[in-house]
């Protein structure tokens, strides 16, 4: 089983360790060279807050962006913050569930692609959704290069990202997307808490759905009121609607 996650816009201030180094999945290291290059420049632009699409009052991140190659780093585990990391809780997670999110979890990326929650990395602002000059559309720029690393990656994949980085990697049909409703409604602030807590849930539990029914029977015998729809299409995946 693979668990996607998006990053937070919310990061620690900032890291303790040494500058960024070898990361998950080092066949990504050219890349990630090329879009961190970029987005130092970029961070310099008259026009940064504009490229970036920041609003004044981040403006201090654009420092922080130029700085990025000395800048001390802490483990994605660390880094990101906000609801959904909130309810996650990998701080607390016991050692069992510690060592499958270490193996199970996968972070993505605007600048980094995609990490693990062991990779150091420090405090960035750059979203997915970014055109990033001169490599265009970041989405697009890691989609065939994330494909060619992540599609050889067996299980089942629990898709938690937001639409944004969902964009970065598809994984066809034997991934489950997992959507979060009040109402018949979708609730920004309470779909991320649910993602973070299903999550957790996946990890403490010791759970490996090898199918998309084996993962919607877990997390209705876990208390979630869920429902799995197959595809409408050939390729793409299923869905689970979680009803708060």
């Amino acid at each position: 089983m693979l668990i996607l996650l998006p990053p937070s816009e919310g990061k620690a201030s900032e890291g303790s360790g040494p500058p960024v180094g070898d990361l998950s999945f080092p066949a990504l290291g050219k890349p990630r060279t090329r879009v961190l290059n970029a987005l130092i420049r970029a961070s310099k632009r008259r026009d940064a807050l504009e490229v970036l699409g920041l609003t004044p009052g981040l403006k201090g991140e654009l420092a922080k962006n130029a700085a990025l190659k000395t800048a001390p780093t802490l483990p994605a585990a660390e880094l990101y913050t906000g609801v959904l990391y909130d309810n996650l809780g990998l701080g607390t997670l016991g050692a069992d569930a510690r060592s499958r999110a270490e193996e199970t979890v996968l972070i993505f990326s605007g600048l980094w692609g995609v990490v693990r929650i062991t990779d150091r990395i420090p405090p960035y602002r750059l979203s997915m959704d970014v055109s990033l000059p001169p490599l265009g559309g970041l989405a697009a720029f890691w989609r065939p290069l994330l494909a060619k690393q992540l599609d050889r990656l067996p299980g089942l994949v629990v898709d938690l990202r937001s639409a944004t980085y969902a964009a970065a990697w598809q994984p066809g049909d034997r991934a489950v997307t997992v959507r979060v409703f009040r109402d018949g409604k979708v609730v920004s602030h309470m779909a991320k808490a649910t993602r973070g807590e299903i999550a957790r849930a996946l990890l403490e539990s010791g759970a490996d759905p090898a199918t998309p029914d084996e993962l919607a029977k877990h997390l209705t015998d876990r208390g979630y009121a869920v429902e799995l729809a197959a595809p409408q299409r050939p390729n793409r995946p299923w869905t689970l609607d979680v009803a708060l």
